[in-house]
C-alpha cells in the first residue's frame, strides 16, 4: 500500500514513516507544510493519505483543507485524518461530504499500533475509521429533534460502532451479543432512519452519514 503522510511534526513523522514502512507499507512521500499536500498528492497518487489537522503555516485547518481539496480533484481519495483532540467540526467537515474513505482519529491513537494499521487497512480499502473518542463526542451533541432520538441505547451503540468502522463479528464481540442479534439491530436502525431496503453496505454508510448529519456545524 501505498501512503503519503503530511505531519509537520518531526518525530511524529518520522515514527509514522518507520511504522508503515516496517508494516510493509511504501511511503510514496511526505509533507510538512498545508502548501505541500496537494501537490503531493495529486502526483502521487496514494492508495491512502495520513495527514494532520493542523500545518504550517497557519497551524490551524491547513491538513484538512487539502484532504477536501484532494477529494474533489480525486473523488474517493482515503484519507485518514490525526487530530490532538476531539475538533467536532473539523470531522464532521471531513465526513459530510461522504463516508467513503475516511477515518478521524486522535495522535495517541497512532501509539497503539495494531489499531492504527487496521484503522489505515479499512480506510484504504474504502471503509470508515472513526476514533471511539470522537464519535462519542459527536454523539452527544446531536440537535434536537434529530432522527437519532428514536433509537434506543443499544441501537445507538450499534451505530457508534459502525461509525467507527466495525463490522457484525466486531460489534457483536465488543457488546458480547450474538452475530443475529447485531442484524436485528442494525434492521432497526435502519428502518428507525428511514434508510430503504438496498445493499447493506450502502445503507451502513447512510446511516453513518444520517448520524453526522444531525450533528451541530453538518452542512
Amino acid at each position: 500500500m501505498r501512503v503519503v503522510i503530511a505531519e509537520d511534526n518531526v518525530l511524529l513523522r518520522e515514527g509514522l514513516v518507520l511504522l508503515l514502512t516496517s508494516a510493509g507499507h511504501e511511503v510514496a512521500g511526505v509533507a510538512a507544510t498545508g502548501p505541500e499536500v496537494l501537490p503531493l498528492l495529486l502526483a502521487e497518487r496514494p492508495d491512502v493519505a495520513v495527514l494532520d489537522v493542523r500545518l504550517p503555516p497557519g497551524l490551524r485547518d491547513e491538513g484538512l483543507r487539502a484532504a477536501l481539496a484532494a477529494r474533489e480533484q480525486r473523488p474517493g481519495l482515503p484519507v485518514l485524518v490525526l487530530s490532538q483532540y476531539v475538533e467536532e467540526t473539523y470531522a464532521a467537515e471531513l465526513l459530510g461530504g461522504g463516508a467513503h474513505g475516511v477515518g478521524y482519529l486522535l495522535k495517541d491513537r497512532v501509539g497503539r499500533v495494531d489499531a492504527f494499521l487496521d484503522a489505515l487497512e479499512r480506510v484504504a480499502s474504502g471503509g470508515t475509521a472513526l476514533d471511539p473518542e470522537v464519535v462519542t463526542e459527536l454523539m452527544s451533541r446531536g440537535r434536537e429533534g434529530d432522527p437519532l432520538d428514536t433509537l434506543t441505547p443499544r441501537e445507538a451503540e450499534v451505530l457508534r460502532l459502525m461509525a467507527e468502522g466495525r463490522d457484525n463479528a466486531t460489534i457483536a464481540a465488543t457488546l458480547v451479543v450474538t452475530e443475529r442479534a447485531v442484524h436485528k439491530h442494525i434492521g432497526s436502525v435502519f428502518a428507525k432512519l428511514g434508510l430503504p431496503p438496498s445493499d447493506s453496505g450502502h445503507r451502513r454508510v447512510l446511516a453513518v452519514l444520517t448520524y453526522l448529519d444531525a450533528l451541530p456545524g453538518a452542512a
